[in-house]
């Protein structure tokens, strides 16, 4: 890629007009051999930043947010120097990730009627020559009560809460390496979690710790729907303070994952749908290595049954609906895949790259500047955006915060960021 760089966005200077294609591929074949081996130090570097990064912030009690894993991803391409590059193509991923954070906690207020017994009911057909449910099964390596001390849930936990930090880490190495599987990757995780959030709004399904608690199924069961099943998330945040020596982990950690939280989100699990999502990418963009990903999501698989939070049924569907993702915008019509290039823009990319080899005026000659006015623009959307969801919380305004409404001055924050974003490298 930095060798297609440095061929098409360099423009001869004058005088240069008899210089011959010849030299240029001598030139760039010792510049081809760094090229690989720098790509294979750069991928060592960040996955050792990523590893590094993780464990402090969990040995801190800092929880390990997306927020705050895309800000630690952003002063690693600073320090590449792709700044602009990085806010153009991460600050739409951000916006719409959080845009279906805050809807995902209106699925379950549609109305219908929350499926308990029948999720059991499969659960119990799936585990039929066990006798036993597979949530109890798995959840029969603990000892004593939910209270207890429990190091299996202390480690659980920290690939519960991984799921999508992780994920995160392998988008940047694709935006590293091959920026336009970065986009398909984006544009999975879209589709998957838009067509999770429809089937949360159609079919509301209570996890295992839900269909234990006798009050969550009052009118459903005649007390709880299931019976042995242990809600084991507070257990392992518990551990993890004890480890550590900090408090008010799980606190934080619900910032910004319950920014709008929904009990009866469980099927399909995209605890479990988007590392999968990430292992497919990772497969086909660096090989066996991505198969080290399959094992980090079996481990997650694990987790969300132990901990109570998942059935196997939902990591089924999750399996599924990823799939089901990935071949959407793998394999879709010509259109989506032009769509996708268009929307990667690969002479940027060129452009950035050749600038980074020390051609400090590629970006210009290729047309491409900071637009302020698209950039002022989108800030003033976003900042009357922002303004008008402090006052319908703190004022209770449009019926404040609990109602659909309270969605579009969220919008209009991420619209805004989105148009600011388009204009820092644009014609």
């Amino acid at each position: 890629m930095k060798e297609k760089a440095a061929l098409d966005v360099g423009i001869p200077s004058p005088g240069s007009e008899g210089l011959t294609a010849e030299p240029a591929e001598v030139a760039i074949q010792p510049h081809a051999h760094l090229g690989k081996r720098n790509d294979r130090l750069l991928l060592g570097a960040i996955v050792a930043y990523a590893v590094l990064l993780s464990f402090l912030m969990i040995a801190r009690g800092i929880s390990l947010t997306p927020d705050v894993v895309v800000v630690g991803f952003g002063l690693a391409a600073i320090i590449l120097g792709r700044g602009r590059l990085f806010l153009r193509d991460w600050i739409p991923f951000v916006a719409l990730f959080f845009a279906y954070e805050l809807m995902r906690g209106y699925a379950d207020k549609f109305g219908l009627p929350i499926h308990v017994t029948d999720i059991v009911a499969i659960e119990k057909a799936i585990s039929f020559p066990l006798g036993q449910l597979p949530t109890t099964l798995v959840q029969s390596l603990h000892q004593g009560a939910a209270s207890a001390s429990d190091p299996l849930a202390t480690i659980s936990v920290i690939f519960y809460f991984l799921h999508f930090p992780l994920p995160l880490a392998i988008g940047f190495l694709l935006w590293i390496r091959q920026r336009r599987i970065y986009y398909d990757f984006v544009a999975a995780l879209i589709v998957l979690s838009m067509a999770a959030f429809v089937t949360y709004l159609l079919l509301p399904v209570a996890p295992p710790w839900y269909a234990a608690d006798p009050l969550k199924t009052q009118g459903v069961c005649a007390n709880a729907c299931v019976t042995g099943v242990l809600h084991l998330r507070d257990t392992g945040f518990n551990g993890l303070e004890s480890l550590f020596g900090f408090g008010n982990y799980f606190f934080s950690y619900q910032n910004v994952y319950g920014i709008s939280s929904n009990d009866v989100a469980a099927f399909p699990s995209l605890h479990a749908a988007y590392p999968f999502l990430a292992f497919l990418f990772a497969r086909k963009a660096f090989g066996k290595a991505g198969f080290l990903m399959l094992a980090y999501t079996a481990c997650v698989w694990f987790a969300i049954v132990y901990l109570g939070e998942h059935w196997v049924t939902d990591i089924i569907g999750g399996v599924v609906y990823a799939s089901a993702a990935y071949f959407v915008v793998m394999h879709g019509p010509s259109w989506v895949q032009r769509f996708m290039a268009q929307a990667a823009d690969e002479e940027i990319e060129a452009g950035v790259e050749a600038e980074e080899e020390g051609d400090v005026g590629a970006l210009r000659r290729l047309g491409r500047h900071v637009r302020w006015s698209l950039v002022a623009q989108g800030l003033a959307v976003a900042l009357v955006g922002g303004s008008v969801g402090y006052c319908m919380n703190a004022l209770d305004w449009f019926g404040g915060s609990g109602t659909p409404l309270y969605l579009l001055p969220w919008l209009a924050i991420l619209g805004g960021l989105w148009r600011a974003a388009a204009g820092l490298l644009s014609r």
